[in-house]
């Protein structure tokens, strides 16, 4: 199943297939090691929601979620 990784649950894991940004935005999201093939797991959301805190290769990241609904996850069952 694809879906967003701003629509994902805490907890929930998948490997990106595709980034949708432009420009700035997804030169920073593919310098941050945001690119199509990794695997990202949702560690949490702030209390009112934004940001996500998502943990890709080893290592916690926070984004907004405006940036985190342009990266489509393909999401597994692993736990």
């Amino acid at each position: 199943m694809i879906k967003s990784l701003a629509s994902m649950k805490p907890g929930e894991a998948g490997v990106i297939k595709k980034l949708h940004g432009s420009g700035n935005i997804k030169h920073r999201l593919v310098d941050m090691g945001l690119v199509p093939g990794t695997f990202v797991r949702v560690m949490k959301f702030a209390p009112l929601g934004d940001p996500v805190e998502i943990k890709v290769k080893n290592f916690d990241l926070a984004l907004r979620v405006s940036e985190a609904e342009t990266i489509d996850i393909e999401v597994s069952q692993e736990a």
